[in-house]
């Protein structure tokens, strides 16, 4: 039993490895066109692994944070407040800074302040979520045009042959045509799931910072 069970593995191992040569193989005999459709996949990995940590800090405000702030607004300590903020590095702080910083101003310049720091930060949750998107949209057609320019080939080697056209001969041809026509999908689809991805988690940020001014606007009103 361990005799066989060892034959088995290695079977497996041998398997695995040609498996891994020929994906190898196919890729390289999708042609240039494979070239930016790999380096595409490589950009949309980097941006959608950065933009979730980038998310996921924007994300970590503790519920106690907005608790403590009313506690010292309402006690009249400003400083405190500001205080408060500056030990957190979140969109959602840096807003509510923003309007502590301007009590005693008029509700409307407050809720102004309170506004353009939100702006500010979500062009910096959206950065390079257009680039995703973009990647998602231009990396089938770059397949297409690898399909393309494969078929093309084929169509000049069949012209150039005399006689009987050799199914070896018209290889290089479709491998490109099919090869660069899977990859640029598989690109453009895993693209466009990460991009929707990412802005549905960028909205539930954006809700979140509405939730925490709004909440902080009433504050100012309550009476005193």
């Amino acid at each position: 039993m361990m005799l066989l069970q060892i034959v088995t593995d290695t079977a497996v191992a041998e398997v695995t490895a040609d498996q891994a040569v020929s994906v190898w193989e196919l890729a390289k005999e999708g042609g240039l066109m494979m070239i930016p459709i790999v380096l595409s996949s490589f950009i949309a990995i980097y941006i959608f692994v950065e933009r979730m940590l980038t998310i996921n800090k924007a994300n970590t405000s503790p519920d106690a944070f907005m608790s403590k702030i009313k506690e010292l607004v309402l006690k009249g300590d400003i400083n405190g407040a500001k205080m408060v903020c500056a030990q957190f590095d979140s969109p959602i702080a840096r807003m509510i800074e923003k309007g502590v910083s301007r009590i005693g101003s008029p509700l409307k310049n407050i809720e102004a302040s309170i506004e353009n720091v939100a702006k500010i930060e979500l062009f910096k949750l959206e950065k390079n979520l257009s680039i995703v998107a973009t990647i998602s949209g231009a990396a089938p057609m770059m397949g297409f045009l690898g399909t393309v320019i494969g078929m093309v080939q084929a169509f000049i080697a069949i012209a150039q042959e005399e006689g009987s056209v050799s199914p070896k001969l018209l290889s290089s041809g479709i491998y490109t045509a099919m090869v660069t026509t899977v990859a640029g999908l598989i690109v453009g689809i895993v693209a466009y799931l990460g991009y929707n991805y990412l802005v549905t988690r960028v909205s539930k940020v954006v809700h979140k910072m509405e939730y925490s001014s709004i909440d902080f606007i009433d504050l100012l009103q309550e009476p005193k």
